[in-house]
């Protein structure tokens, strides 16, 4: 099996080559340890019940995953990654975390009047986002 991405504060879109893919691959495959998810947690200031309506867990699964150090399975751990990727992303078009946190709470006109924060929960809201971060990146704003 391939070699686990270790995830952290670089893991960027910028920088993903084919390697890194097949990595994130792996991660997803092997599943996300409380452990690391934890880590990551840490790091997005998202609270417990924010990330359990993301990955559409219960608080008392989170609490169960952390007691247990338990992995979670490939679905929940390619969102974890999702996230964090266009968590990361945000940070980098926005200059700092502090202003990229502050466009999450906000509602948003070019995403429906939702704050951007609420379309986390779903692929397709991740990938609106994804693609929002790289029209304010660009310039081209709606």
């Amino acid at each position: 099996m391939g070699q686990a991405l270790s995830v952290d504060s670089s893991l960027s879109y910028k920088l993903i080559d084919d390697k890194d893919v097949f990595m994130l691959i792996s991660t997803v495959r092997e599943g996300i340890k409380y452990a690391l998810f934890q880590s990551i947690a840490d790091k997005i200031p998202f609270s417990v019940n924010e990330w359990s309506n993301f990955l559409h867990l219960s608080e008392r699964t989170f609490q169960r995953y952390k007691k247990e150090k338990r992995t979670f399975d490939p679905l929940h751990s390619e969102k974890i990654l999702e996230i964090t990727l266009v968590y990361n992303k945000g940070i980098e078009v926005f200059g700092d975390k502090a202003n990229f946190d502050a466009w999450l709470e906000a509602k948003n006109v070019a995403l429906g009047g939702l704050k951007p924060k609420e379309l986390l929960d779903s692929t397709f809201g991740i990938g609106l986002l994804r693609d929002e971060l790289t029209r304010i990146e660009h310039g081209v704003l709606a």
